[in-house]
C-alpha cells in the first residue's frame, strides 16, 4: 500500500525539494505543485509532492499514521484521531453534491 506523507522542505532548487519527515531526508518532485520554500509542509507521495498542506492538516495526517500503527502493535491509538471522536461522518465538499 502506497501513502502519502507530510514532510518538510529542508532544501529547494526549483525543480526538486530536499525533505524532511522525523529521521528520513528525501529528495522531491516539485514539479506539480510548482516552486516551494523552505518550511513549506507538503504532502508527498512516491517522491513526488501532491500539494502543500498547513501545519495542522500535516499534525492530523502524522496523528492518523502513528495511530495506524498503534493500532497495529495492539497499542492505544484512540488520542491520536480526537479529531473524530464523537462526531458523525463527513463526506468532503467535492461529493456532498453526488449524495442521494
Amino acid at each position: 500500500m502506497c501513502v502519502g506523507v507530510p514532510m518538510t522542505v529542508i532544501s529547494s532548487d526549483g525543480l526538486t525539494a530536499l525533505c524532511e519527515r522525523r529521521a528520513e531526508r528525501r529528495r522531491v518532485s516539485t514539479a506539480l505543485i510548482g516552486e516551494v520554500a523552505v518550511g513549506d509542509q507538503l504532502l508527498v507521495f512516491i517522491d513526488n509532492a501532491v500539494r502543500r498542506l498547513d501545519p495542522d492538516e500535516a499534525r492530523q495526517i502524522n496523528d492518523a499514521l502513528d495511530g495506524l500503527a498503534a493500532a497495529m502493535e495492539g497499542q492505544p491509538f484512540e488520542h491520536l484521531f480526537a479529531d473524530l471522536i464523537d462526531r458523525e461522518p463527513e463526506l468532503p465538499a467535492h461529493l456532498r453534491s453526488l449524495k442521494h
